[in-house]
């Protein structure tokens, strides 16, 4: 029922971009232009101004996004309402999830939320915590999970989940014998963090605080932009990482990494859901019932 050029106009509004519209929609970048080209016809304004290779939004394009993101939010809720009627959920759910959660809470709980919800069409954007803020605040998705200790006042931030993150090392690095290691021993070993923006390192970074230590007294080998990528590095070098608990069960199980544990220090978060503060969609309001149905905040 929504008028398709109003999606695809929010779509190259927030990611400035025809081409990763185009993409984001699974339609020809063609038929984007199109769709921009009859609506900027039919009110006879100019909705970006093109410059060079790049494109940013005009006054009037502006006005249309704003008035775009409540039409399409409100046919969500009548979509949602609609079909309610018929004991159906239907509608479209745009998530972003930080790296974490993306990879090793979502996949299984959104398997089990489609059997419920056959007719929510879900889409999930993955990145650290301050690029899912940043999808977020532009419009790019309704819903965000994010893992960081750092708030923005506009936003709105419920928890959902709680996680620990983890030392551990290669089963043959020699630091596998203990079972415990020291802060003064801490700042020796080289060590794989993720990078900065991620809500994992905003935690130690924290953790760490507390304890007088500052990440510049640490031997940091690496920064790496993902979780996986730290366990492959460490599991090919002497040296340790530090990721949440639920990326190494597994390997803890089949004894290719071990856990150390750090004197006096507990790296311990919750995952969050996070909003633009006001009125919550329906939508959003299902999704968010079901992750924390089983977690009492």
């Amino acid at each position: 029922m929504i008028d398709t050029r109003l999606k695809v106009f929010r779509s190259v509004a927030t990611l400035l971009s025809f081409t990763k519209a185009a993409n984001e929609l699974f339609i020809s970048q063609p038929a984007i232009s199109k769709h921009i080209q009859e609506l900027e016809k039919e009110y006879g304004v100019q909705l970006f101004d093109r410059i060079g290779n790049r494109i940013q939004l005009t006054r009037a394009g502006q006005l249309m996004l704003d008035h775009a993101c409540k039409i399409i939010d409100a046919y969500q809720n009548l979509d949602f309402d609609m079909k309610k009627l018929t004991e159906k959920s239907g509608g479209e759910l745009r998530i972003g999830a930080s790296t974490t959660i993306s990879q090793y809470v979502l996949p299984e709980l959104i398997a089990e939320f489609r059997k419920l919800y056959p007719d929510i069409r879900l889409t999930l954007l993955s990145g650290n915590s301050h690029e899912i803020e940043d999808a977020l605040a532009a419009g790019r998705i309704d819903l965000g999970m994010v893992e960081g200790i750092k708030r923005q006042p506009t936003f709105k931030y419920t928890p959902f989940m709680k996680d620990e993150l983890v030392a551990f090392v290669h089963c043959s690095n020699p630091l596998a014998q203990q079972d415990e290691i020291s802060l003064n021993l801490l700042r020796q070993t080289p060590i794989v963090l993720r990078e900065l923006g991620s809500g994992t390192l905003d935690v130690i970074q924290k953790a760490l605080q507390e304890n007088g230590i500052a990440l510049s007294d640490l031997n940091i080998e690496m920064n790496l932009g993902t979780t996986e990528g730290i366990k492959h590095f460490v599991e090919h070098s002497l040296s340790m990482g530090i990721i949440s608990i639920r990326a190494i069960y597994r390997s803890i199980y089949e004894q290719v990494f071990k856990v150390l544990e750090i004197e006096n220090l507990k790296m311990e978060r919750e995952f969050l859901f996070v909003e633009k503060r006001g009125e919550t969609a329906k939508l959003q309001q299902t999704f968010k019932r079901f992750i924390t149905k089983d977690y009492n905040v």
